[in-house]
């Protein structure tokens, strides 16, 4: 799973990612690797880490990581290849979710004006410049599609005729100017139709504001123009300053927290963000704790027991037997594995099971 950061032109989208991946190269125990230009695995900031170190003796810490991709800006035409118009939506079609940066700041770090490409800074103007060059892209993709999906439904197949029926509800709802994930579908066959398409604005999308250096919680009025236009989208929005965070990702972790504290800040915007985009992915994490490693695990919200197990090893999804698991709060309260055994909190979970956030897990299997 992967989050795509997009932009226009100068709004610190390439700013925020190299922080993020900073951050992750300097964050003590954090491993961080580089995939290819553009690309970058951060680690996801979880307290509930350090709270099992404290009570499970182990030589190190592994977090959950996260896949960001920084994708070629887009420009107003990007739809019909302005720009790196066709770069972009072939990067963009790729990624599961949306990070989408938006300039809330006036000044550039040294204090002069940086030119926006529209000439004036209009956050609401430039999330719906991007928005109608996604919808743009999607109708054209849509409308190309329909003619031959309706001569295969002809078929009377019916994973062609939910691919139809998606395809000839969109298109009326693309070309109004609103998203595919405007679009409810019920029916879990066209569900499955809509998911296989890969259409842009079917993507979660989570606004990034990028605010002045002096309102770092996002509460001037370019800020709150985002969060009213997330709020009626049902979209989440995170403040963050690119240039304090990128002093920040440069910092030592002494020097890091003077900074933080001096401007009122109790973490890095960046360690919000991570989570944030964590949480559009739909995803959740469990752990793993003994003496070698305290890690934590990704998985899918609503994903079963043994497919947990088989994100740690393949092997241990195909002979899945049981799993015993507690929660990092039993952890918290009782202190040890044997208090939480005695205490009836230790819970024997079958091939049903549903994963939970904060579980800590002992997987049980034979191959």
């Amino acid at each position: 799973m992967e989050a795509g950061i997009v932009g226009l032109p100068n709004v610190g989208k390439s700013t925020l990612f190299n922080a993020l991946t900073k951050a992750g190269a300097l964050a003590a125990n954090y491993p961080f690797a580089t995939i290819e230009p553009n690309v970058g695995v951060v680690p996801i900031p979880d307290a509930r880490l350090e709270i099992i170190r404290r009570h499970i003796e182990s030589q190190k810490i592994i977090p959950a990581m996260l896949r960001l991709v920084d994708i070629a800006g887009i420009v107003k035409g990007a739809s019909e290849g302005a720009g790196l118009g066709n770069k972009f939506l072939s990067h963009i079609r790729e990624v599961d979710a949306i990070l989408q940066v938006v300039r809330c700041f006036t000044k550039a770090p040294g204090g002069e004006d940086i030119t926006h490409v529209e000439g004036t800074v209009d956050p609401i103007r430039d999330i719906e410049t991007i928005n109608t060059e996604l919808v743009l892209a999607d109708l054209e993709t849509v409308s190309g599609a329909l003619g031959k999906a309706e001569r295969a439904a002809k078929s009377g197949e019916k994973e062609q005729v939910a691919r139809y029926e998606v395809l000839k509800k969109l298109a009326p709802v693309l070309d109004t100017g609103k998203p595919a994930r405007s679009v409810k579908f019920d029916d879990p066959e066209q569900a499955k139709a809509l998911k296989g398409m890969s259409l842009i604005t079917s993507k979660r999308v989570l606004f990034v504001m990028n605010v002045d250096e002096d309102d770092v919680n996002g509460e001037g009025p370019m800020a709150r123009l985002v969060r009213d236009y997330a709020a009626k989208e049902h979209a989440e929005c995170v403040p963050v300053c690119a240039k304090i965070e990128s002093e920040l990702a440069e910092l030592s972790d002494e020097d890091r927290m003077e900074l933080l504290k001096s401007m009122g800040m109790e973490e890095p915007a960046l360690n919000r963000l991570a989570r944030a985009a964590y949480k559009l992915l739909g995803l959740q994490s469990f752990y793993t704790a003994g003496p070698k490693e305290i890690r934590a695990w990704t998985v899918p919200i609503g994903a079963t027991a043994p497919q947990a197990a088989g994100v740690i090893h393949t092997d241990f999804e195909r002979g899945f037997i049981r799993a015993e698991i507690y929660s990092v709060a039993d952890l918290e309260k009782y202190k040890n594995e044997k208090a939480i055994k005695d205490a009836g909190r230790m819970r024997i979970e079958g091939k049903d099971y549903i994963m939970h956030d904060a579980d800590v897990c002992h997987f049980l299997f034979n191959v």
